[in-house]
């Protein structure tokens, strides 16, 4: 089994714990809807979540199984989940919680000790830990990193703080003087936005079209985009988005200095729910300076499209783990994160990558 506890049960933890068990209904020989059905010998149903960590009082000391529907989550119940014994432990609240999202999230008054996290961490015997919380969250999630270090278990980056990127090197060092694995930073979609947007970068430099100016503009009616109507929690987050998709161009110092690219949340909508909403447009120059313009849309389900990529990375981790190899996870993170600690030129080189990391290569 892979044993894992999850920071910040929101959505996105909702549909990766419904979709665990969705797959354990299924059978273990069920694999429609997976990237990966079979990473090293882990398939979707060995993953087993042992804790949980909250910061809001309608989820505090509730079973996961219900805890997960409690609001302000809105993903709905694609099946009947059981007791499963783990009860969500209080977190740290630190900067977790934006101003205009406390009457949202009801957390808890004062703080818990990072001491606290790592006991429950232990007494689990969690292998990795997974942080989810909401985007802006930089001081919480370096306390779970620093979390995951003193308990001796890998951990997960799926939100745009950059720990297994980080620029001084800190994290990346620590993760890998103590034998332990980390991947990040800010997970990609199954199909998102920024993987549709690379997408069609990558085939505009591909077919030797010069791309000039392109936005990508995002809308959903979940907490996270009610979270990120504040701009000031979004400076790591547009510098994620934008750099995995200069990342694809030959000229990206100059359409970034030129300002020619805008990428990021744009709006709140209430009524969408889980659904998000992506407007791409790319325009450039062709043969004979001749313009070429894409202008497209792109609707997901933004909490499948997280949890199908979470159950790969999980599963990656964990053969890091059995093969201990520590610090970042080069190989898995290109293919996965949006901010990986190095950037792969295209998705096929990225995923050639992850290859070679399951073989061993």
């Amino acid at each position: 089994m892979i044993r894992i506890a999850i920071a910040g049960l929101g959505n996105c933890a909702s549909m990766l714990i419904q979709g665990i068990e969705y797959y354990k209904n299924k059978g273990d020989n069920y694999y429609e809807g997976l990237i990966t059905p079979i990473i090293g010998n882990y398939k979707v149903t060995d993953i087993e979540v042992v804790a949980a960590f909250d910061i809001s009082k309608n989820k505090i000391g509730k079973d996961i199984a219900e805890a997960i529907f409690q609001p302000p989550n809105i993903t709905p119940k694609i099946v009947e989940m059981r007791k499963t014994g783990v009860k969500v432990s209080p977190g740290p609240v630190l900067d977790g919680v934006a101003p205009h999202m406390k009457s949202v999230f009801n957390p808890i008054q004062g703080q818990v000790n990072i001491e606290d996290v790592v006991n429950v961490l232990k007494e689990s015997k969690t292998d990795i830990l997974i942080n989810l919380l909401p985007v802006g969250s930089e001081e919480a999630s370096r306390a779970y990193a620093k979390a995951a270090l003193e308990a001796g278990v890998a951990f997960i980056n799926a939100i745009p703080v950059f720990i297994a990127s980080d620029p001084t090197g800190k994290f990346p060092e620590e993760f890998a003087k103590r034998g332990l694995p980390i991947a990040g930073d800010d997970i990609k979609g199954q199909v998102g936005a920024t993987i549709f947007h690379r997408a069609i970068t990558s085939l505009f430099m591909l077919r030797g079209v010069k791309v000039e100016e392109t936005y990508q503009l995002n809308v959903g009616g979940n907490t996270d985009f009610l979270n990120m109507k504040t701009e000031e929690r979004l400076q790591s987050k547009r510098i994620s988005k934008t750099k995995a998709v200069t990342s694809t161009l030959d000229n990206e110092e100059e359409i970034e200095k030129e300002g020619k690219i805008r990428i990021g949340p744009s709006d709140y909508i209430p009524f969408l729910g889980n659904t998000k909403v992506a407007y791409i447009y790319v325009k450039g120059s062709g043969f004979a300076g001749m313009p070429i313009k894409v202008e497209a849309s792109l609707e997901v389900d933004d909490k499948s499209n997280c949890a199908a990529v979470l159950v790969d990375v999980i599963r990656a981790v964990k053969l890091a783990l059995d093969r201990k190899i520590g610090g970042p996870l080069i190989k898995v993170s290109a293919f996965y994160f949006k901010h990986p600690p190095i950037q792969a030129k295209n998705d096929e080189e990225a995923y050639k990558w992850f290859d070679e990391f399951v073989r061993n290569l």
